[in-house]
Protein backbone atom coordinates (compact mmCIF):
# COMPACT_ATOMS: atom_id res chain seq x y z
CA UNK A 1 0.00 0.00 0.00
CA UNK A 2 1.35 3.44 -0.94
CA UNK A 3 2.12 5.65 2.07
CA UNK A 4 -0.19 8.34 0.71
CA UNK A 5 -3.06 5.86 0.79
CA UNK A 6 -2.28 4.43 4.19
CA UNK A 7 -5.07 4.33 6.74
CA UNK A 8 -4.59 4.14 10.47
CA UNK A 9 -7.15 2.07 12.39
CA UNK A 10 -8.08 3.54 15.78
CA UNK A 11 -10.97 2.12 17.78
CA UNK A 12 -12.43 0.64 14.62
CA UNK A 13 -12.27 3.90 12.66
CA UNK A 14 -10.28 4.56 9.47
CA UNK A 15 -8.31 7.77 9.92
CA UNK A 16 -6.26 8.96 6.99
CA UNK A 17 -2.81 10.49 7.26
CA UNK A 18 -1.99 13.74 5.41
CA UNK A 19 1.22 15.05 3.90
CA UNK A 20 2.81 17.88 5.86
CA UNK A 21 5.92 19.77 4.78
CA UNK A 22 7.50 22.78 6.46
CA UNK A 23 9.92 25.52 5.46
CA UNK A 24 11.64 28.32 7.35
CA UNK A 25 11.30 31.44 5.19
CA UNK A 26 12.02 35.15 5.21
CA UNK A 27 9.50 37.97 5.30
CA UNK A 28 10.23 38.71 1.63
CA UNK A 29 9.67 35.07 0.63
CA UNK A 30 6.32 35.00 2.45
CA UNK A 31 5.22 38.21 0.74
CA UNK A 32 6.18 36.80 -2.66
CA UNK A 33 4.39 33.47 -2.09
CA UNK A 34 1.32 35.23 -0.69
CA UNK A 35 1.06 37.38 -3.80
CA UNK A 36 1.31 34.33 -6.03
CA UNK A 37 -1.24 32.08 -4.30
CA UNK A 38 -3.83 34.70 -3.27
CA UNK A 39 -5.56 34.60 -6.70
CA UNK A 40 -5.95 30.79 -6.59
CA UNK A 41 -6.49 30.00 -2.90
CA UNK A 42 -9.02 31.42 -0.45
CA UNK A 43 -8.39 32.61 3.09
CA UNK A 44 -9.71 30.31 5.79
CA UNK A 45 -13.24 31.33 6.82
CA UNK A 46 -12.21 31.72 10.48
CA UNK A 47 -9.72 34.55 9.97
CA UNK A 48 -10.39 38.03 11.29
CA UNK A 49 -10.57 41.27 9.29
CA UNK A 50 -6.77 41.37 9.04
CA UNK A 51 -6.64 37.91 7.46
CA UNK A 52 -5.04 36.14 10.44
CA UNK A 53 -5.92 34.45 13.69
CA UNK A 54 -3.81 34.01 16.78
CA UNK A 55 -3.16 30.45 17.90
CA UNK A 56 -2.11 29.30 21.36
CA UNK A 57 -1.39 25.67 22.15
CA UNK A 58 -0.49 24.17 25.50
CA UNK A 59 1.63 21.08 24.88
CA UNK A 60 1.70 18.11 27.25
CA UNK A 61 4.52 15.71 28.01
CA UNK A 62 5.01 12.86 30.46
CA UNK A 63 7.34 12.54 33.44
CA UNK A 64 10.19 11.41 31.17
CA UNK A 65 9.65 14.16 28.57
CA UNK A 66 9.11 11.41 26.01
CA UNK A 67 7.64 13.71 23.34
CA UNK A 68 10.61 16.05 23.62
CA UNK A 69 13.22 13.31 23.29
CA UNK A 70 11.32 11.41 20.58
CA UNK A 71 11.38 14.60 18.55
CA UNK A 72 15.07 15.15 19.27
CA UNK A 73 15.90 11.58 18.24
CA UNK A 74 13.67 11.61 15.17
CA UNK A 75 11.59 8.70 16.46
CA UNK A 76 9.09 7.52 13.87
CA UNK A 77 5.45 6.93 14.76
CA UNK A 78 5.06 9.43 17.57
CA UNK A 79 2.20 11.41 19.07
CA UNK A 80 1.66 14.39 21.33
CA UNK A 81 -1.29 16.01 23.07
CA UNK A 82 -2.10 19.71 23.12
CA UNK A 83 -4.93 22.05 24.04
CA UNK A 84 -5.55 24.75 21.43
CA UNK A 85 -7.39 28.06 21.55
CA UNK A 86 -7.80 30.98 19.16
CA UNK A 87 -7.39 34.71 19.82
CA UNK A 88 -6.94 34.08 23.57
CA UNK A 89 -10.65 33.18 23.82
CA UNK A 90 -12.26 30.34 25.80
CA UNK A 91 -15.18 30.11 23.36
CA UNK A 92 -13.51 27.34 21.37
CA UNK A 93 -11.11 25.04 23.22
CA UNK A 94 -10.00 21.71 21.77
CA UNK A 95 -7.95 18.84 23.09
CA UNK A 96 -5.94 17.45 20.19
CA UNK A 97 -3.68 14.47 19.64
CA UNK A 98 -1.34 14.80 16.69
CA UNK A 99 0.20 11.65 15.21
CA UNK A 100 3.28 11.75 12.99
CA UNK A 101 4.77 9.05 10.80
CA UNK A 102 7.57 10.12 8.46
CA UNK A 103 6.25 13.24 6.72
CA UNK A 104 2.62 12.19 7.26
CA UNK A 105 0.41 13.52 10.03
CA UNK A 106 -3.04 12.87 11.43
CA UNK A 107 -4.94 14.76 14.09
CA UNK A 108 -7.82 13.84 16.39
CA UNK A 109 -9.64 16.50 18.39
CA UNK A 110 -12.47 16.92 20.85
CA UNK A 111 -13.95 20.02 22.52
CA UNK A 112 -13.25 20.72 26.19
CA UNK A 113 -14.23 23.47 28.62
CA UNK A 114 -12.08 26.02 30.38
CA UNK A 115 -12.78 24.27 33.67
CA UNK A 116 -11.50 21.00 32.24
CA UNK A 117 -8.30 22.69 31.10
CA UNK A 118 -7.77 24.28 34.51
CA UNK A 119 -8.08 20.85 36.13
CA UNK A 120 -5.52 19.47 33.66
CA UNK A 121 -3.14 22.19 34.84
CA UNK A 122 -3.67 21.77 38.60
CA UNK A 123 -3.48 17.96 38.51
CA UNK A 124 -7.11 17.21 39.40
CA UNK A 125 -8.47 16.34 35.94
CA UNK A 126 -11.03 13.58 35.52
CA UNK A 127 -13.46 12.88 32.69
CA UNK A 128 -16.89 14.46 33.32
CA UNK A 129 -19.72 11.94 33.63
CA UNK A 130 -21.38 13.12 30.42
CA UNK A 131 -18.11 12.62 28.44
CA UNK A 132 -17.21 9.09 29.52
CA UNK A 133 -17.75 7.76 25.98
CA UNK A 134 -15.31 10.23 24.39
CA UNK A 135 -12.48 8.07 23.02
CA UNK A 136 -9.88 10.83 22.87
CA UNK A 137 -10.62 12.01 26.40
CA UNK A 138 -10.29 8.44 27.63
CA UNK A 139 -6.95 8.05 25.89
CA UNK A 140 -5.70 11.35 27.31
CA UNK A 141 -6.86 10.48 30.82
CA UNK A 142 -5.14 7.11 30.70
CA UNK A 143 -1.82 8.78 29.93
CA UNK A 144 -2.56 11.58 32.39
CA UNK A 145 -2.87 9.07 35.20
CA UNK A 146 -0.44 6.35 34.11
CA UNK A 147 2.41 8.38 32.59
CA UNK A 148 2.04 11.66 34.47
CA UNK A 149 1.12 13.59 31.32
CA UNK A 150 1.08 17.29 32.26
CA UNK A 151 1.11 20.68 30.50
CA UNK A 152 4.67 21.82 29.79
CA UNK A 153 4.62 24.93 27.64
CA UNK A 154 2.43 27.34 25.66
CA UNK A 155 3.37 27.94 22.03
CA UNK A 156 1.77 30.96 20.36
CA UNK A 157 1.91 32.55 16.92
CA UNK A 158 -0.06 34.46 14.28
CA UNK A 159 -1.32 32.35 11.38
CA UNK A 160 -2.31 33.40 7.88
CA UNK A 161 -4.17 30.41 6.37
CA UNK A 162 -4.97 29.69 2.71
CA UNK A 163 -7.16 26.76 1.65
CA UNK A 164 -8.06 24.96 -1.56
CA UNK A 165 -10.85 22.37 -1.48
CA UNK A 166 -9.55 19.95 -4.12
CA UNK A 167 -6.92 17.79 -2.46
CA UNK A 168 -7.75 19.38 0.90
CA UNK A 169 -4.77 21.71 0.49
CA UNK A 170 -3.85 24.09 3.29
CA UNK A 171 -0.98 26.60 3.15
CA UNK A 172 -0.23 28.55 6.32
CA UNK A 173 2.20 31.32 7.26
CA UNK A 174 3.12 31.28 10.96
CA UNK A 175 4.72 34.47 12.25
CA UNK A 176 5.87 35.86 15.60
CA UNK A 177 6.32 32.40 17.12
CA UNK A 178 6.94 32.50 20.86
CA UNK A 179 6.46 30.53 24.04
CA UNK A 180 5.50 30.87 27.70
CA UNK A 181 6.06 28.51 30.62
CA UNK A 182 3.01 29.97 32.40
CA UNK A 183 0.56 27.26 31.31
CA UNK A 184 -1.98 28.49 33.87
CA UNK A 185 -2.19 31.79 31.94
CA UNK A 186 -3.31 30.36 28.60
CA UNK A 187 -6.29 32.71 28.33
CA UNK A 188 -4.52 35.92 29.37
CA UNK A 189 -5.01 38.51 26.64
CA UNK A 190 -1.51 39.93 27.00
CA UNK A 191 0.51 36.81 27.74
CA UNK A 192 4.25 37.67 27.61
CA UNK A 193 6.10 35.48 25.10
CA UNK A 194 9.74 34.70 24.41
CA UNK A 195 10.52 34.54 20.68
CA UNK A 196 12.07 31.38 19.25
CA UNK A 197 12.85 32.48 15.68
CA UNK A 198 15.49 34.94 14.43
CA UNK A 199 14.11 38.34 13.45
CA UNK A 200 12.48 38.18 10.03
CA UNK A 201 12.17 34.37 9.96
CA UNK A 202 8.84 32.58 9.83
CA UNK A 203 7.39 29.14 9.11
CA UNK A 204 5.55 28.09 5.97
CA UNK A 205 3.51 24.88 6.25
CA UNK A 206 1.89 22.98 3.39
CA UNK A 207 -0.65 20.23 4.13
CA UNK A 208 -2.52 18.12 1.59
CA UNK A 209 -4.04 14.69 1.11
CA UNK A 210 -2.85 12.69 -1.92
CA UNK A 211 -1.55 15.32 -4.32
CA UNK A 212 -0.42 18.92 -4.22
CA UNK A 213 -1.79 20.47 -7.46
CA UNK A 214 0.91 21.73 -9.83
CA UNK A 215 -0.79 25.10 -10.21
CA UNK A 216 -0.32 25.66 -6.46
CA UNK A 217 3.12 24.07 -6.11
CA UNK A 218 4.47 25.92 -9.14
CA UNK A 219 3.67 29.50 -8.09
CA UNK A 220 5.10 28.86 -4.62
CA UNK A 221 8.33 27.69 -6.29
CA UNK A 222 9.05 25.39 -3.35
CA UNK A 223 11.98 23.81 -5.18
CA UNK A 224 14.09 26.79 -4.16
CA UNK A 225 13.23 26.40 -0.46
CA UNK A 226 14.80 23.90 1.91
CA UNK A 227 12.36 21.58 3.65
CA UNK A 228 12.79 21.56 7.46
CA UNK A 229 11.97 19.05 10.18
CA UNK A 230 10.51 21.79 12.33
CA UNK A 231 8.63 21.37 15.60
CA UNK A 232 7.33 24.43 17.42
CA UNK A 233 7.01 22.38 20.60
CA UNK A 234 10.54 21.02 20.49
CA UNK A 235 12.13 24.36 19.66
CA UNK A 236 10.16 26.15 22.39
CA UNK A 237 11.04 23.53 25.02
CA UNK A 238 14.70 23.74 23.98
CA UNK A 239 14.74 27.51 24.47
CA UNK A 240 12.84 27.16 27.74
CA UNK A 241 15.27 24.60 29.18
CA UNK A 242 18.29 26.68 28.16
CA UNK A 243 16.79 29.72 29.85
CA UNK A 244 15.94 27.69 32.96
CA UNK A 245 19.52 26.52 33.48
CA UNK A 246 21.31 29.77 32.70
Amino acid sequence: MNLNDKLNIVDGENLKFRNEIKYVVTEAELALISGRISPIMKKDSHVGPNGIYRIRSTYFDDLNDSCFYENENGTDKREKFRVRIYDASDKRITLECKFKERSMTRKESTPITREMYEKMVDGTFSIPDDRKDDKLLRKFYQRYKKDGLRPRIIVAYERTPFVYRVGNVRVTFDKNIGYSDKVENLFDEYLPLRPVMPVGRHVLEVKYDELLPTFIYGPMNLRDLRQETYSKYYLSRTFSLKHMYK
